[in-house]
């Protein structure tokens, strides 16, 4: 393998022939020579070897002659005219190894022989069929069931004995219709309206694998209690991930082969899998988004509530009970950073999702994922915001807070796609109820900063004004009805001493003198009365009663 490395390193573009092929096929069959006897010697009682010992030999040896034979098929260019059946060795021994290496996997749960299967078998197997002439819909799997040596009876019953499933064969499902098994494999996928025909069948397994995957995890959180760990609960996402992983990389592959066999992208095949690849990717990243809103907390991280303080076990030495503290700022601002984390990793999923071939075509799918962007980054904001808010920063948690409003109302206002079942794990759709939720807490919240800050500015001007010995610095006793601003008093600033000069508002004066000469609405003009002849001789009285007397010289006064 090391001389096949080397070569692929000097030599990408040649292929191994000559005196180095030989030397390969020469070291293979000495290796498979070396390990047939190997299992001879632990067949012997004296070896005290188990049958998964002896299993895994058989496998190794299956796999090394497996190897030279395709090394021997796979030399140089044959003929057009070349019989596809001298592969069957290689797929007999390839065979034999994978179902050996699967009931080894299944039982033992060890991760070498997966990364044996997935890095040597599978692949050496779905070439070989390839050349013998099988459809790329004929799993792996079913390749190897096949082919697996079963006029051996002794490798037979022990592989049997070890995984009594190892060689069933599945029957293959109507078209249209849906088994009852959850591991039956699916042969059509519809995503947004299209629907594309499986057309490898590694790719339905791994979409099987997918399908059980994510009901054990509905499952497992439909068990959970509030009380059970974020942590345990994102943990369970492990295997959804991983199945979702490797339908991907099957997809990939499945394209690779057909991009080296010239087929147009016009081809049926290729459209299928094309459309099949970005909804694998997609739902690949749905469900990382889905891991990360696990973690961030309940409500998506919308509210940061103090985490319960756990008291500790042992007793006090005087019999009381332990006083809860307050969760220290240092710790609070710790958690917001590992919020903000995982807000920017799921903002950079959302971003890598526009970059799959054909997704930029969809401009409805586009508006969702702007919707959907906007909804997370507006939550990165409010989070960033509660850390200002606690370190007394109430002008830059107010725009913080004032942008995640933005953010949210454009969020509502994007389409939004088709709500998924109440019960299902969460993923990367956000439903129309969370983005209200979400837009009213953040109107709330922007209204109490907003508080906030006028009192802030309030309180700054008053100790400035106090600091500078200002006018409107007023003394306590004209401010005995305020609380001070900080929660302390100015002892320097009792009273004004010396007193000095000032107005003082009294109750104002009103001097209407020309009341008698306008008429108001709605005022009636007085009406004179009639004079009597009594009254006139009263009059005429009073005046002579009035008229002065005449004084000095008395040529003056004609």
């Amino acid at each position: 393998m090391s001389m096949k490395a080397s070569h692929a390193e000097d030599n990408a573009d040649k292929g191994i022939t000559g005196s180095t092929r030989r030397h390969i096929v020469s070291r293979l069959n000495k290796a498979a020579k070396y390990a047939q006897q190997l299992v001879e010697l632990l067949s012997e009682k004296a070896a005290g070897a188990s049958d998964i010992d002896l299993l895994e030999a058989q496998a190794y040896a299956y796999s090394l002659s497996g190897s030279e034979e395709f090394e021997k098929q796979s030399e140089g260019i044959k003929s057009s005219d070349a019989s596809p059946k001298r592969w069957i060795k290689c797929l007999t021994d390839y065979s034999a190894a994978r179902v050996i290496y699967s009931a080894l996997l299944k039982t033992t749960k060890k991760e070498v022989f997966k990364d044996i299967l997935s890095s040597i078998t599978d692949p050496s197997i779905r070439y070989a069929a390839y050349q013998h002439r099988i459809p790329r819909t004929v799993g792996v799997s079913a390749v190897s069931k096949k082919f697996f040596p079963r006029e051996n009876s002794e490798l037979l019953s022990s592989v049997e004995k070890l995984d009594k499933d190892a060689l069933a064969t599945e029957e293959p499902a109507v078209e249209g219709t849906k088994s009852s098994d959850s591991s039956s494999h699916p042969n059509t996928l519809t995503w947004r309206g299209r629907t594309a025909n499986i057309v490898d069948a590694a790719i339905g397994q791994a979409l099987a694998s997918v399908n059980t995957a994510s009901i054990k995890l509905s499952d497992y959180l439909a068990s959970c209690t509030p009380s059970t760990p974020a942590k345990d609960r994102a943990a369970a996402y492990d295997d959804v991930l991983i199945a979702s992983q490797d339908a991907v990389d099957a997809t990939r592959r499945a394209i690779d082969e057909l991009e080296k066999e010239g087929i147009d992208e016009g081809d049926s095949r290729m459209q299928d899998l094309r459309v099949t690849s970005l909804a694998l990717n997609y739902d690949l990243i749905g469900w990382r988004v889905g891991r990360n809103r696990v973690l961030i907390g309940s409500d998506d991280g919308m509210a940061f509530s103090p985490l319960p303080q756990q008291k500790p076990r042992r007793e006090r030495k005087d019999g009381k009970e332990w006083a809860e503290r307050e969760e220290p700022p240092g710790r609070k601002l710790a958690r917001l950073r590992e919020r903000v984390a995982l807000y920017d990793a799921i903002l950079q999923s959302i971003d890598s999702v526009k970059d799959l071939p054909g997704a930029a075509r969809d401009a409805a799918f586009i508006a969702e994922l702007d919707g959907q962007r906007a909804y997370f980054q507006a939550l990165k904001c409010l989070n960033i915001s509660h850390s200002h808010a606690l370190l007394s920063a109430p002008d830059l948690a107010l725009s913080l807070c004032n942008r995640a409003l933005s953010l949210s109302s454009l969020a509502i206002s994007a389409p939004q796609s088709t709500a998924p079942p109440p019960s299902s794990p969460p993923k990367l759709i956000t439903t129309s109820s969370e983005t209200s939720t979400l837009s009213r807490h953040l109107q709330n919240l922007t209204s109490h900063h907003r508080g906030l800050v006028a009192l802030s500015h309030l309180a700054a001007n008053s100790a400035t004004a106090s600091k500078a010995q200002l006018t409107n610095a007023a003394p306590l006793a004209e401010k005995l009805g305020e609380y001070p601003a900080y929660g302390t008093v100015d002892v320097k600033n009792l009273v004004t001493w010396p007193p000095r000069l000032k107005p003082v508002p009294v109750k104002p004066l009103f001097f209407d003198v020309a009341w008698n000469y306008i008429e108001y609405p709605g005022r009636a003009a007085p009406v004179a009365e009639p004079k009597t002849e009594a009254m006139e001789g009263v009059e005429k009285a009073g005046e002579a009663e009035q008229k002065p007397a005449k004084k000095g010289w008395g040529f003056f006064g004609r």
